[in-house]
């Protein structure tokens, strides 16, 4: 649900009233944010919303940041701090979080030092190169690998290491942008300082980063190159492998022409296969003595039918749910004590080709391990 940044007028005893000239002066303007406010006023509301911030932001977050602009004393309306909305696809909007530079951190550093009537203070930055060296400046081309800043307060040392790959704003292409590439070295130097500061005040400073620290949050992730699914076919050394990417492009919602072809390919490497020749003449001879010899041994037919429409099931849940392994191989041993395991059967579509219900099993946990792998991989 969208809400407007506005909030309701102050009340008193009489009832809901506006703000006077003369209570304005007494808290310095209209835009001055005052240490009992529970609200954004409606002037107030109205500069937020030309900063960017839009009605979807949610009552939680405008109160979240008008309680972080009191307690860091920073002012939204100097552009020391502000609201930033990034597109979250779990949460299906923007998520606004608060942000400012790594100047509003030094100003609520050295603020709560003269409070605490304390010190504090820095160590030289130094930078460190892909082999490891640290150095006291930065002369290559190349970005650094890691930037260290140490923070002195009250005469404790807080040091934090920010490496560049961790915080670099990049192109689709990977490449650095805007700062990150004219000036990687300061950039880095940057988000160091900021968790070296955060350290050494943990409270004035929680729940509020540093642009340099998120503008890796908006990198766009490379898109990744489709997967050919009729080369994979092509390249297949057998049959029974273009089943299995037949299944694997179905699964990933490949179009029917593609289906189609990874099909044609099926059926031609099949073809190729059963090619008979001189050495398995023999071997082909034996093979139907033996299917002959199985169909008069004790093996207990099923009706076809109702085999077939085992097997299209089959073939619907292992397509559209990818079997778990362990499923597949209690089928296994199911069908080796039930002594149907070496029964032809129609293989999968598109090709459906005539196969033990043993082959397959093994087409169909070939398929499984490949969508485990699939699913690690990610």
């Amino acid at each position: 649900m969208a809400h407007a940044i506005e909030a309701p007028a102050s009340t008193t005893a009489e009832g809901p009233t506006s703000h006077t000239p003369n209570q304005t002066a007494k808290t310095g303007g209209a835009l001055a944010i005052r240490p009992d406010q529970t609200a954004w006023t409606p002037e107030q509301g109205a500069v937020l919303r030309q900063s960017g911030i839009k009605d979807q932001v949610t009552p939680a977050e405008l109160s979240g940041f008008l309680h972080l602009c009191q307690r860091t004393g920073l002012d939204p309306f100097s552009q020391q701090i502000y609201l930033i909305g990034r597109f979250s696809k779990k949460d299906g909007r923007e998520v606004y979080t608060p942000q400012t530079g790594i100047d509003g951190y030094r100003v609520i550093a050295q603020r709560v030092t003269a409070q605490t009537a304390g010190s504090y203070g820095y160590e030289d930055t130094v930078w460190c190169d892909a082999s490891g060296r640290w150095r006291d400046v930065w002369l290559a081309d190349e970005p650094p690998a890691a930037a260290k800043v140490t923070v002195i307060r009250n005469g404790q040392r807080f040091s934090a290491v920010a490496t560049f790959r961790e915080y670099v704003q990049t192109f689709p292409d990977g490449n650095p942008k805007g700062l990150w590439a004219k000036m990687p070295a300061g950039q880095i130097a940057k988000c160091s300082e900021a968790l070296a500061l955060r350290k050494a005040f943990p409270h004035d400073l929680a729940g509020v980063y540093t642009a340099e620290e998120m503008d890796q949050a908006d990198n766009t992730a490379p898109m990744a190159a489709p997967r050919d699914f009729i080369a994979e076919a092509k390249n297949a050394e057998t049959a029974a492998i273009v089943r299995v990417v037949w299944m694997n492009a179905k699964h990933a919602g490949a179009p029917d022409d593609v289906l189609n072809r990874i099909g044609a390919i099926g059926a031609e490497k099949t073809a190729a296969e059963q090619q008979p020749t001189p050495d398995n003449d023999t071997a082909a001879d034996e093979v139907v003595e033996a299917e002959v010899v199985t169909e008069d041994s004790d093996t207990p037919e099923q009706p076809a039918a109702s085999l077939d429409e085992m097997l299209d099931k089959l073939f619907l849940q292992a397509i559209e749910n990818r079997f778990h392994i362990d499923v597949l191989k209690q089928i296994a041993g199911a069908a080796r004590a039930e002594k149907v395991i070496d029964m032809e059967v129609e293989g999968p579509p598109p090709a459906r080709e005539r196969m033990t219900l043993g082959a397959l099993i093994d087409l169909l946990l070939a398929d499984a391990q490949a969508a485990n792998a699939e699913r690690n991989a990610a």
